[in-house]
């Protein structure tokens, strides 16, 4: 079938409106209570390590440049709008919350950062209103959905961009079969820091395998296709339990 996503399915278009329905779930829910507590968001940058150096030197290198508009989905604290945002026209940083994006707006301020737009939603709530993106960014939040939900985020993030735009997906994704899964997990939890202020230790992990929802690479990978993205290049961690991916928006 021509203009297919997925072998037996038509691609087609996504509205960019917010998906309305007594089917829809509040986002808050899948968003992690941490994630919403001031006191949690107010150690999250240190617990993260996060250094977004090197993920702002290869979009340069894919041509962000001073025309670019940037969809970061699920920014945090902004860590990485902040970063890019002096290497483009304008950031469009998005998450669900407040506390998170009060951080961000006030380490905006502090800095002199006008080129940031922050906006409340989430993959499922955003609500597109300008020109599609150029590049879309999103880091350890597609997790947060159960797959069903991740394709029809997927699906909406790839209609809030131009064709031809760069998707980068970072994201705890499995890279092994299931008879793997307990290899794998032991010696990713074997791994972990024993001080949670210092990073994730194996009850974290644990946690995360529990009651988040990381999917296979062979699951993600139709869905990607499906949305409409193509896929130019994928970068998996040693664990295996870690995945980049660059995708074209087609």
């Amino acid at each position: 079938m021509a203009g297919t996503g997925s072998e037996g399915f038509e691609r087609i278009g996504w509205p960019t409106e917010p998906l309305v329905g007594p089917f829809v779930p509040d986002e808050l829910a899948y968003a992690g209570p941490e994630h919403l507590d001031p006191d949690y968001v107010s150690g999250y940058d240190r617990k993260q390590k996060y250094d977004p150096t090197g993920d702002v030197e290869a979009l340069v290198e894919r041509g962000l440049d001073d025309r670019s508009t940037l969809l970061d989905m699920g920014c945090g604290t902004g860590t990485f709008s902040l970063a890019v945002a002096p290497h483009c026209r304008r950031v469009v940083a998005v998450d669900v919350s407040e506390s998170m994006l009060g951080r961000l707006r006030t380490e905006a301020d502090e800095r002199g950062v006008e080129n940031i737009e922050v906006v409340r939603g989430g993959f499922l709530t955003y609500r597109h209103e300008s020109d599609p993106v150029d590049f879309a960014y999103t880091r350890n939040v597609l997790h947060q959905l159960p797959d069903f939900w991740k394709s029809l985020a997927l699906a909406r993030l790839a209609s809030s961009m131009a064709t031809g735009g760069l998707l980068w997906l970072r994201d705890l994704v499995y890279a092994f079969e299931p008879t793997e899964v307990e290899e794998v997990f032991h010696g990713w939890f074997d791994a972990a820091v024993s001080d949670p202020a210092e990073g994730y230790t194996a009850d974290d992990l644990a946690v995360h395998v529990r009651s988040e929802f990381s999917t296979f690479t062979w699951l993600l990978e139709p869905m990607l296709a499906h949305a409409g993205f193509g896929v130019l290049d994928v970068e998996i961690d040693r664990r295996r339990t870690y995945a980049r991916y660059a995708c074209v928006k087609l």
